[in-house]
């Protein structure tokens, strides 16, 4: 993304690029508070577009009223989503709090926009199956890990070997939405699938050591406090990329996790060749997860610690689109 010009004049006469400058300093400060490469770039790109509305002057000029006009330009021009304006609006709180040091409290309570409950679409356990049955190799194993242990989808991709329980069947999910950990079941049906992936997971790994590569990025401060970690099988990524690629923090040759994006085509792909008539994606398998324990007779809160909800009245959306509502209600059609 091209800087954004200015003219801005130093009093000894040097003239900066203060765009640039914010961006390195937005950088560096969500480096360290460890944020994802996916939230930096997403919240530059809400930061970018908020000064270009406002002619292209530095927030630092700017309060409470331009962002309110902003999310406002959003919400009736743009016609965003609710989950965009509101992601548009952490991106200029954590701009003005973590990095100008100005607190919204200082600047005046900007509402924070609502989002209206949606009623989450949900595969029946047989357009599960289906959907599963037509997927296959490592995207295929992605799936039934997602709708076995109801984890997000990037909470399954960013999965390293240790999180692995064989044990004790469990896995352990570090740093999932909201930066808290929780443990999930490992499916007993997908332990052998899963054990042999690994095996040629490192083999992979065991030649990208011998070409010189088998580094893999770290959270936090462990590169430098374990300088080998990187390179340890441990700490490999459970599904690794086919192809090596420069990490931009590091600029290093490693081997990332799956793409994202192509699990979601071939979810979605599968879906077609399934003939269902649901619009299914990886996360349509967490909410298949949720809403089938409680189905089978689960009690909302155990469900509530395997997702890893913080409120059980978010979990409460799936008792909705239970095949067997709890009330018991039953329609006066069918007498």
């Amino acid at each position: 993304m091209k800087p954004i010009k200015t003219t801005f004049r130093h009093p000894a006469g040097f003239i900066p690029n203060p765009q640039l400058r914010l961006r390195e300093q937005l950088r560096e400060v969500m480096r360290f508070k460890q944020f994802s490469l996916r939230t930096e770039e997403a919240y530059w790109v809400w930061i970018r577009q908020f000064i270009l509305f406002h002619g292209k002057r530095h927030p630092r000029e700017m309060g409470r009223s331009e962002v309110e006009a902003f999310l406002s330009h959003l919400t009736l021009t743009k016609n965003v989503a609710v989950s965009t304006q509101n992601q548009a609006l952490n991106a200029l709180v954590f701009l003005y709090r973590e990095v100008l040091h100005r607190p919204f409290d200082q600047l005046g309570a900007v509402p924070r926009p609502l989002r209206r409950p949606k009623v989450p679409v949900v595969l029946s356990q047989d357009e599960a199956a289906r959907l599963l049955s037509a997927m296959e190799g490592t995207p295929g194993l992605i799936a039934r890990l997602l709708y076995g242990t109801g984890l997000r989808l990037l909470e399954g991709l960013r999965l390293r070997v240790k999180d692995m329980d064989f044990d004790r069947n469990q896995i352990v999910v570090h740093d999932g939405k909201g930066f808290k950990d929780r443990v999930t079941m490992l499916p007993e049906s997908l332990r052998e699938p899963l054990a042999v992936h690994l095996q040629r997971v490192q083999a992979l790994h065991r030649q990208d050591l011998k070409a010189g590569l088998g580094r893999v990025w770290l959270p936090g401060a462990l590169t430098v406090k374990y300088p080998k970690a990187d390179r340890e099988w441990i700490w490999q990524w459970v599904f690794p990329s086919k192809v090596i690629s420069v990490d931009p923090r590091s600029e290093l040759r490693s081997r990332h996790h799956v793409n994202a994006m192509s699990v979601q085509r071939t979810v979605k792909a599968a879906a077609r060749l399934a003939n269902l008539r649901k619009a299914a994606t990886p996360h349509t398998l967490r909410h298949s997860f949720a809403t089938h324990l409680l189905e089978n007779g689960y009690d909302i809160r155990t469900v509530q610690d395997l997702l890893g909800h913080k409120d059980v009245t978010t979990t409460q959306i799936y008792t909705h689109v239970m095949q067997k509502p709890g009330i018991g209600v039953k329609s006066p059609l069918d007498g």
